[in-house]
């Protein structure tokens, strides 16, 4: 059957549930064994990489994620994952999307230490001269992670001082983020490389790649093929494009001012950085900095309002990317536009739109694997095995499952819930997975969803922060397959 006619199958009746294939209930206690063993196989001093053969190093909201994982039976581990990660800050304000391990061979993955120069490159921008780092970013889930985590145990975090030490340099990144990377003008942050929003390979890209002419071939050797399966993974094209936009970074001193060949303002992005704003308001709550938490308060609300205005789409039923260099919005439809659903004070009308859209075709959150694809099901672009242009992610659902239980789905939050368990269990917490048929791609043994799934075990239910969700509980209240 080739991917036109599954395609085809899945999207034309969306909303009728494919019939599961028999698998023995998930039994929690086993999985959160099997998952807490995951994260100590993974871990490498302060930190936890994200799979040991494919990615070696610690990459930024990998850690993020993982520290909520382990908050539930490791709350010291967890927050020394963060710790480690902030130690390479650079004095700018970002924190870089990967923390070089410098026990790890040079070759074991590409683009390596000595591609980024950061010690040296980045002394304008104030990267550490101790550590090497890239000189990118990726999505600000940190101070998220950081309140979860000293939830998980205050007392231990109290006597650590470990919101007092992190607030700063959290603050910090924030400021980075809303000064440097407002490109646009508008109070969103930008992102400048493919990279940076998370979802690498995005079809939401490629108009915006067109403009970005390829390092030669030749120029550098890819790594990630000695893991994995070249129909996985972006094409050479595309990668020939990653390396020049990241090498064209480099050889500006990582100077936030260039002119870029690549901005994007991208909700999944936005979203996060939102939510994490929420977050230090509670911090700074816990910390007594009730200034601090009034002025994170209105940025989340101006970011809140800056999506809304800047990147919805009414048409499209979700947010979509703003390309800031052609200007207008990215006609690309990707699971990142549906993550505002996550964000306190989202209006209501958009956030039944969001569901509305994540239930429907497009998504099928109501048939298939029970998990939403990280692109659009009818998209052109479509291919349910290659990075992100397809493959059903455990984050990305994740942080939907906590968007629908907040304003009230808890229905369609708790089958999105079960949905996800069953599946970490059936692939060996897979990277991702086939959004036709469950299987297993990418890596095995993946931080974030071992990570996610102690999460998921551990809490139903829980604000993030931000206040208590809807009481909205009854299926019945939810929009219906034939409304969808």
């Amino acid at each position: 059957m080739d991917r036109v006619t599954e395609t085809a199958l899945l999207t034309t009746v969306p909303h009728q549930t494919a019939p599961a294939p028999e698998r023995p209930a998930v039994r929690p206690t086993v999985l959160a064994r099997r998952a807490a063993r995951v994260l100590a196989v993974n871990r490498t001093g302060g930190a936890t990489v994200p799979a040991r053969s494919l990615y070696p190093h610690q990459w930024s909201w990998d850690s993020g994620f993982i520290a909520i994982g382990l908050r539930h039976r490791f709350p010291l581990r967890a927050q020394q994952e963060l710790e480690t990660l902030l130690a390479a800050q650079w004095e700018d304000g970002r924190v870089p999307h990967i923390v070089f391990n410098p026990v790890v061979p040079r070759g074991a993955y590409f683009p390596s230490p000595d591609f980024w120069r950061s010690s040296d490159a980045g002394r304008p921008a104030g990267a550490p001269r101790e550590r090497e780092t890239s000189g990118i970013v990726q999505p600000p889930v940190h101070a998220l992670a950081a309140w979860l985590v000293h939830r998980a145990d205050p007392e231990l975090s109290r006597r650590r001082a470990f919101l007092a030490r992190a607030y700063p340099k959290l603050a910090a990144w924030h400021a980075y983020l809303a000064t440097r990377r407002d490109l646009g003008g508008h109070g969103l942050a930008a992102c400048v490389h493919p990279w940076e929003p998370g979802m690498d390979n995005s079809p939401c890209w490629d108009a915006p790649l067109t403009r970005v002419p390829p390092a030669p071939r030749g120029s550098f050797r890819r790594a990630d093929l000695d893991h994995g399966a070249p129909a996985d993974r972006p094409t050479d094209l595309d990668y020939g494009r990653y390396v020049r936009l990241a090498a064209d970074y480099r050889d500006s001193g990582y100077h936030d001012g260039s002119a870029f060949a690549f901005a994007v303002e991208d909700p999944g992005f936005n979203a996060l950085l939102t939510a994490s704003e929420h977050a230090l308001a509670d911090i700074a709550r816990e910390l007594g900095l009730g200034h601090r938490c009034t002025a994170h308060e209105e940025r989340a609300r101006r970011l809140t309002e800056a999506m809304v205005r800047r990147l919805w789409s009414p048409g499209s039923g979700q947010f979509l990317s703003r390309d800031l260099v052609a200007g207008g919005l990215v006609a690309e439809r990707s699971a990142a536009g549906l993550l505002p659903l996550a964000v306190p004070g989202l209006p209501g009308g958009v956030a039944a739109a969001l569901v509305r859209t994540a239930a429907g075709p497009h998504f099928a959150l109501d048939g298939g694997i029970g998990m939403v694809p990280s692109y659009d099901l009818r998209g052109g672009a479509f291919d349910r095995h290659r990075y992100w242009r397809g493959p059903a992610w455990f984050n990305v659902n994740w942080v939907l499952e906590h968007g629908l239980r907040r304003h009230g789905y808890a229905g369609r939050a708790d089958a999105l819930r079960a949905a996800m368990l069953t599946h970490a269990d059936a692939t060996g917490f897979a990277e991702y997975l086939d959004p036709v048929t469950g299987e297993a791609r990418g890596a095995i043994d993946f931080g974030w969803t071992a990570a996610l799934t102690l999460d998921l075990l551990a809490t139903r239910g829980e604000p993030w922060t931000g206040g208590q969700p809807p009481e909205v509980s009854s299926s019945a209240s939810e929009p219906t397959a034939a409304q969808a």
